[in-house]
C-alpha cells in the first residue's frame, strides 16, 4: 500500500480534488490518499500565482518530513498549466514529488539529496486526451498512481538535470549582530512565520533578552507558549517548524500589524547597542 498526498489551490467547492482522487484510485485502488491542503491561494491579477507557489512550497516543506519514507507527494499549484512549463517527478531518499516545474519544490531541493528527476512526457502514463487546463487530473494524478503501483520513475519520461527554484529567504547578520529576516508565511491564525530559525540564535541571543521588531513594534523576550502573554498582546516564540513566529495571544498578528509576506523582521539583544 502506498501513500499519496495532495496539495492544491483547488479548494473544495468544485469537484477538482475529487476527480484527481478518482483517477488515482482507478489506477492504484489500494493507495491511501491524504489531503495536506487545498486552500493554497489561487492566482490573482496582482501576482499571477507567485504567492500560491511560495505558500505551497512552504506548506510542503513543513509537512512532508512527517510522512513515511516513500510517500508520493503531489502538488498542483500550477498557474502556468498548458504553457511550456514542464510537468516533473523528483525522487529523494525520503519521498517522491510530482509537481509542475515552477519553483514549488524549492525547499525540497535545499533539504533533500535529489536522486532522479524526470519530465513527465510518456503519454502511456497520461489520461487521453490531455486537457490544456487540468493537468492535475490528466498528468499528475496518473503519474502518482502509476508510481504507487511500482512503475519506475524513469518509465514516466525523459531525465532532467535541473529544475526551477526560487532563492529561499535567509536571514542576514549585521555588524552589530542584529539578525535581519522577513515574514515568509502567514497561517490561518494570523501568526507570522519568519525566515529566522532557532539555529540562527547564537549564544549571544538569550531568549529572554531578545528584542523582535516588526512594523514599528518591539516585542521584548521570546517566550515558550502563547499563554505566557496576556490576551491581545504581541509575542514572539519559536514555533513547531523551528522558525521564529510573531503572534498575538488569542488574536491575529497579521491583522494587528497589517503585516504581509516579505515584511522585514529584526532580532536584537536588549541593550546590545549600549555595550558597543
Amino acid at each position: 500500500m502506498s501513500i499519496i498526498t495532495l496539495t492544491t489551490d483547488f479548494g473544495l467547492a468544485d469537484g477538482y480534488v475529487g476527480t484527481m482522487k478518482g483517477v488515482i484510485l482507478g489506477i492504484a485502488p489500494t493507495a491511501t490518499i491524504v489531503d495536506i491542503s487545498h486552500d493554497i491561494p489561487p492566482p490573482s491579477p496582482q501576482d499571477w500565482g507567485v504567492r500560491g507557489v511560495r505558500e505551497a512550497a512552504y506548506t510542503l516543506y513543513t509537512t512532508y518530513p512527517y510522512f513515511p519514507q516513500g510517500t508520493i507527494h503531489v502538488v498542483v499549484v500550477d498557474p502556468g498549466v498548458g504553457s511550456e512549463r514542464q510537468a516533473i517527478a523528483l525522487r529523494t531518499p525520503q519521498a517522491i514529488f510530482v509537481a509542475p516545474d515552477n519553483g514549488v519544490l524549492s525547499y525540497v531541493l535545499v533539504r533533500e539529496r535529489v536522486e532522479e528527476i524526470v519530465h513527465l512526457t510518456n503519454p502511456h502514463y497520461h489520461l487521453s486526451p490531455v486537457s490544456r487546463t487540468f493537468h492535475g487530473r490528466d498528468i499528475f494524478a496518473p503519474a502518482a498512481a502509476h508510481l504507487a503501483r511500482g512503475i519506475p520513475l524513469a518509465e514516466l519520461g525523459e531525465p532532467l538535470m535541473e529544475i526551477i527554484a526560487f532563492p529561499l529567504p535567509r536571514p542576514q547578520v549585521r555588524p552589530d549582530e542584529t539578525i535581519v529576516g522577513q515574514v515568509i508565511h502567514i497561517d490561518r491564525f494570523g501568526n507570522l512565520i519568519t525566515s529566522i530559525m532557532a539555529t540562527d540564535l547564537a549564544d549571544s541571543y538569550p531568549l529572554r533578552e531578545a528584542v523582535v521588531e516588526i512594523k514599528g513594534q518591539s516585542i521584548r523576550g521570546i517566550v515558550n507558549t502563547y499563554a505566557e502573554v496576556a490576551p491581545g498582546k504581541l509575542l514572539a516564540l519559536i514555533g513547531s517548524s523551528d522558525h521564529l513566529e510573531i503572534s498575538v495571544s488569542g488574536g491575529s498578528a497579521s491583522r494587528t500589524l497589517q503585516a504581509k509576506v516579505g515584511d522585514e523582521v529584526l532580532l536584537k539583544v536588549k541593550g546590545h547597542e549600549d555595550r558597543q
